[in-house]
């Protein structure tokens, strides 16, 4: 990192003052799991996206994507190319001890070379996968599955840079802060394996997005991008993901930060809206699940949650819930546009 980025990132340096928008290398993105209840095919999923302007397209989880038959990932491929447009994979868990990991689908390593060589077919240069999710912390420890899933990785690592792809671990869903997925990825080995960093989830973990954005950064492959709105309550705080530009976790100045210190990398719609959910930390039996938080991190994100106000979502009808998901995701990619003069 220069030393411009770093006083950028201690607040002293403003970003905008650094480099101005239009110059700020980043490719455009949508993972398709914020429209993941169209029910489309996956050249319908890749018409949408080129249509939105998209120059990546994160097929997230495999039924996305249709199958992963080579016939049908060539033509998926081919499709794509013809419309200018990246395609990434991805899968959900790797860790054999999660209470996420499907072991119906074969073992780690198995799901690991089928989506690898499925990588090689369709174009893409990383795999995109997750540990699990907050449920794994209780009765945890985190640390328990962490190790688990660095020995599948290093178990698979002549595999994965003989097929000269990389493994995308997101921070997901409540399961590590940033600094424990950067050390799993120093663990299995930064030449094959990073980061998908999702800027929704530390908010699950009691973190501040733009922490977990300054311990990955260096180590990010692709990402996820959502705005979350978070506040207190009598219990502790509560969050809710929002479209981007109404939270206030300043992702504005966040996705700033990304495409400055993660060039040419995906900045990745993500765009879930749903929420609140509360994390009672007043009440001790709370921090069983998280007493690896450091207290200044946990100060950082108690921060946020002080200057927040009460976000209400405005209930959906269920007729209408798939137009929604387009709507929310539309206008988010509208703010990201602007903000960043795409």
């Amino acid at each position: 990192m220069t030393r411009r980025e770093l006083l950028a990132m201690a607040g002293a340096v403003p970003l905008a003052a650094q480099q101005t928008a239009s110059t700020i290398p980043v490719k455009l993105g949508i993972d398709l799991f914020s429209i993941r209840s169209q029910g489309w095919t996956p050249f319908q999923y890749l018409d949408y996206c080129a249509a939105q302007k998209a120059k990546v397209v994160h097929f997230s989880e495999i039924r996305f994507i249709g199958s992963l038959e080579p016939d049908n990932l060539r033509k998926v491929r081919g499709y794509a190319e013809e419309k200018g447009i990246e395609i990434e994979i991805g899968m959900r868990s790797i860790c054999p001890t999660s209470k996420m990991f499907d072991a119906k689908a074969g073992t780690a390593e198995q799901q690991l070379t089928r989506m690898i060589a499925a990588a090689n077919v369709v174009g893409s240069k990383i795999v995109r996968c997750v540990l699990g999710s907050a449920e794994d912390r209780v009765p945890g420890p985190i640390a328990m599955h962490m190790e688990s899933m660095v020995k599948v990785l290093r178990n698979m690592r002549s595999r994965i840079m003989d097929a000269n792809v990389k493994i995308a671990i997101e921070n997901h869903a409540g399961d590590m802060q940033g600094w424990e997925l950067k050390s799993v990825i120093e663990a299995a080995g930064k030449d094959f394996v990073g980061a998908c960093l999702d800027s929704g989830n530390p908010c699950w973990t009691l973190e501040d997005p733009h922490v977990t954005l300054e311990a990955l950064h260096p180590y990010v492959l692709t990402s996820h991008v959502r705005d979350s709105a978070v506040w207190r309550v009598p219990q502790g705080a509560a969050v809710s993901w929002v479209r981007m530009g109404e939270g206030n976790v300043n992702i504005d100045d966040y996705c700033r930060k990304y495409a400055t210190l993660c060039p040419g990398r995906a900045l990745s719609m993500e765009c879930i809206v749903m929420g609140p959910r509360i994390y009672p930390y007043r009440e001790a039996k709370f921090w069983e699940a998280y007493r690896d938080i450091p207290a200044w991190n946990f100060e950082r994100f108690a921060e946020i949650a002080e200057r927040g106000k009460p976000y209400v979502i405005p209930p959906v009808d269920p007729a209408q819930a798939v137009q929604r998901e387009r709507q929310d995701l539309e206008a988010s990619l509208a703010h990201v546009k602007k903000v960043l003069n795409l």
